[in-house]
């Protein structure tokens, strides 16, 4: 069988995930890394022994032997480096937001029209059990028409400090939530309200949104993000969705309080699903989606659980609440 060459680009701390996790994936092999810090390098190179190491990503978009890259720089950087890979005749894992606004996302998809090479964004929770599940029974009609779907997913200030100077709580979070709605009903913005608010001046972004949309179908679909809960909050990130349609409801508790640990600082429920490390091996959804792709690239098969136009529309429908958020009113689309 042989290996998909990977080249990862952005090391911070979600794309150590990404090397680590591509490394245990037997159709992957990581023959390069990217980042502009070359103490950084280094270390990433000695810590997964990578010889080819890179400061400017051109560079590795012009090795040949590299078959894929994976982004996982900040969002403003995404599509400068995406439409390079394209025409550099790369697969391109990207991940989310597919880039910072909706002008950025249709220059993607203007560059995807001339290339035969798949290219998908990395909307985690498309391949979280629970969700995936919710989307069979929708599908199968066993919930009659949806009618209302309100999601939260709430983090702590200390998880939210660092972030909080590159992305909004509604940005950063809310575009999970939205962007499994649009999958569930299949159907479009038609309005959306949204209120947003700043806790902490000193951070560039605001950490509490609100936003209630109508879809086209008449649905109501409110999702909440708040990155301020106390420090000491139980849970790495509260996350819930209730999704209820004409004849049934589905709810879906993502917090993770199937595993609770006690100890004498307090009751948690630490991250159980999406990347843990068991044994010294990566497992979780992360790994799942990953393999998704590159069995794609394998079997020459293009990715359909999640399509970039419905990437780009995602990022369009984000933008517009915060758009009703900061004229406070409601906004169409």
């Amino acid at each position: 069988m042989e290996r998909i060459k990977v080249g990862v680009i952005g090391l911070g701390w979600f794309g150590e995930h990404h090397i680590d996790t591509f490394q245990q994936l037997p159709l992957a092999e990581v023959s390069a890394i990217c980042t502009r810090r070359p103490d950084h390098l280094k270390k990433m190179s000695e810590k997964y022994s990578i010889e080819k190491t890179y400061t400017d990503y051109m560079d590795m978009l012009n090795d040949e032997t590299i078959d894929m890259v994976s982004i996982v720089t900040h969002v403003p950087d995404h599509m400068q480096i995406a439409i390079d890979a394209i025409k550099a005749g790369k697969h391109v894992f990207l991940e989310k937001p597919m880039a910072d606004n909706t002008e950025e996302c249709d220059r993607i998809l203007d560059a995807l029209k001339n290339t035969d090479k798949f290219f998908m964004v990395g909307h985690v929770c498309r391949f979280d059990t629970a969700y995936a599940l919710a989307k069979e029974e929708i599908e199968a009609g066993n919930i009659g028409k949806i009618v209302s779907i309100y999601a939260k997913r709430n983090l702590a200030k200390w998880i939210t400090e660092s972030h909080l100077n590159k992305i909004s709580a509604l940005f950063g979070d809310g575009i999970h939530d939205f962007d499994l709605m649009l999958w569930f009903t299949k159907a479009k913005p038609r309005t959306v309200y949204a209120k947003t608010k700043n806790t902490r001046p000193d951070l560039k972004y605001d950490d509490i949104a609100w936003a209630l949309f109508t879809l086209d179908d008449d649905t109501f679909a409110v999702i909440e993000n708040i990155w301020s809960l106390p420090d000491n909050a139980p849970f790495a990130i509260d996350a819930k969705m209730e999704i209820i349609g004409t004849e049934g409801a589905i709810y879906i508790d993502n917090s993770g309080s199937n595993y609770t640990v006690l100890t004498r600082k307090g009751l948690s429920y630490p991250q159980s699903t999406y990347w843990p490390s068991v044994h010294g091996l990566r497992r979780g959804y992360l790994k799942e989606e990953f393999d998704y792709f590159l069995k794609c690239i394998s079997k020459n098969e293009k990715p359909s659980v999640i399509t970039p136009q419905e990437s780009r529309d995602v990022v369009h429908a984000i933008r517009m609440a915060e758009k009703s958020a900061d004229e406070n009113r409601i906004v169409e689309f």
